[in-house]
């Protein structure tokens, strides 16, 4: 029975500190004007800023790739590309300037 209780407060642990881990982007990025903020906080949270308007938004990274989800936006999904040096740009073909995290 002592066991099988430590291997679950083991197994519970890792599934903490993986989930913990989230090594994505985070922190705030703009366009080179300012009228594009996107804000990426802990948790998948994350509030997007265009022309003043703010909207609650959801992300997840995965490998060189960013989605944000506004739901309720005209584009309810969007998905950009991280690039070595930090910058996002989003999609090819639509008005996302290139983003660079501001520094703290």
């Amino acid at each position: 029975m002592r066991v099988s209780r430590f291997v679950v407060v083991v197994a519970a642990s890792a599934v903490v500190l993986i989930g913990g881990c989230n090594s994505g982007p985070k922190g705030t990025y703009t366009d080179a004007n300012g009228a594009v903020i996107l804000e990426l906080r802990s948790g998948g949270k994350a509030n997007f800023t265009f022309m003043g308007d703010v909207e609650e938004c959801t992300y997840e990274s995965s490998g060189k790739q960013l989605t944000l989800t506004c739901k309720g936006s005209p584009a309810p999904v969007t998905v950009f590309n991280i690039h070595d040096d930090g910058s996002l740009t989003g999609p090819p073909g639509t008005f996302m300037p290139p983003l660079r995290k501001e520094k703290s």
